[in-house]
């Protein structure tokens, strides 16, 4: 909780990310204040195993509730604009799960819509709230790095080569670049002094017509570079590598992450840093969107999801690759 008032919190959706959600809160004594989902039944079964006491019989009913101050969305990207609209109209503050939205132009009028409401909107992108990253910066800020040269992002993921499932269903936003590559281009943002303003690329499409394998180079206009290589369809080491001219970071088991080495250029020494715990990140965003929502420290960075959302519009528009909802 934060300062003295204790936000009701809302879930759109039941599935993994809500159930982490719900167990982030029960572990601060705290729970969910109710559940909206598509299907009546699942949100039932989710309040009674988190023993939430208000489940909506229409989804719509969540946005209209006086009682929600703040609504996690969960749901497939595709489905966030809609919501987001409700919700945002509604005077809700909103932590949505990546992808934020499908496109830039989408995200920008939930921006609009947001400051219209005065609340607060944001992308729940576990990086932007881990310690280790914040831990991380402190170092690189301090210069005893040098200067960035090089970033390298690994993402691939082993889903079975079934079109009918999500990852590769192009009515559900499927594909590597809104599953995953957000996780990768929200690393590089993070690290980066500005956004990359040169971007080229290569792509696998899926029998669907979606992403499943991406090769992604990009550099900004301090000549920062970064490589990221995405696949749904092998499995690839959750590391990230930032090269200064002094010294790389590596850091494992990204985007969440409690654990990294910075190792010494001139001499190979190495330094452990450990900061956070994996296994609390839904407890990071809780605070960090509290904090928000109070107005206390806006920590939420809309700004680098702004960033990332552009990268990404851009790529599948040079692939010419759009979903039902854009076409």
């Amino acid at each position: 909780m934060t300062g003295t008032k204790q936000y009701n919190w809302a879930t759109l959706g039941t599935g993994v990310i809500a159930n982490e959600l719900a167990q982030a809160l029960q572990a601060q004594g705290r729970k969910l204040y109710s559940v909206a989902n598509r299907t009546y039944e699942k949100g039932v079964a989710f309040a009674e195993k988190y023993r939430i006491e208000k489940v909506y019989d229409k989804i719509d009913e969540v946005f209209e509730d006086p009682a929600v101050d703040i609504i996690y969305i969960s749901t497939p990207h595709n489905t966030h604009i809609n919501f987001l609209r409700k919700a945002l109209a509604h005077g809700k503050h909103v932590l949505c799960e990546k992808s934020i939205t499908l496109n830039s132009e989408e995200l920008e009028e939930a921006i609009h819509l947001a400051e219209d409401n005065h609340v607060v909107l944001a992308e729940a992108m576990t990086i932007f709230h881990m310690p280790i990253y914040r831990q991380l910066s402190e170092i690189v800020n301090s210069g005893k790095l040098g200067e960035l040269k090089l970033i390298q992002m690994n993402f691939g993921s082993y889903k079975d080569y079934d079109m009918t499932n999500r990852f590769f269903s192009r009515d559900l936003a499927g594909g590597a670049l809104l599953d995953i590559g957000v996780y990768a281009l929200s690393f590089v943002r993070w690290f980066m002094a500005s956004s990359p303003n040169q971007i080229a690329s290569q792509v696998k499409l899926a029998p669907t017509g979606v992403d499943e394998q991406v090769g992604i180079l990009l550099t900004n206009e301090q000549g920062q570079m970064a490589t990221i290589t995405l696949s749904l369809h092998a499995k690839q080491p959750k590391r990230g590598t930032i090269a200064y001219d002094k010294g790389y970071i590596e850091l494992y088991d990204y985007p969440r992450g409690q654990k990294a080495v910075i190792t010494y250029t001139e001499d190979g020494h190495q330094e452990v840093v450990e900061a956070g715990d994996t296994l609390q990140a839904l407890a990071y965003e809780v605070a960090d969107m509290e904090k928000a929502v109070a107005g206390i420290e806006n920590t939420m960075h809309l700004d680098y999801t702004q960033d990332v959302m552009v990268i990404m519009t851009q790529l599948r528009r040079e692939w010419g690759m759009t979903y039902p909802e854009e076409e």
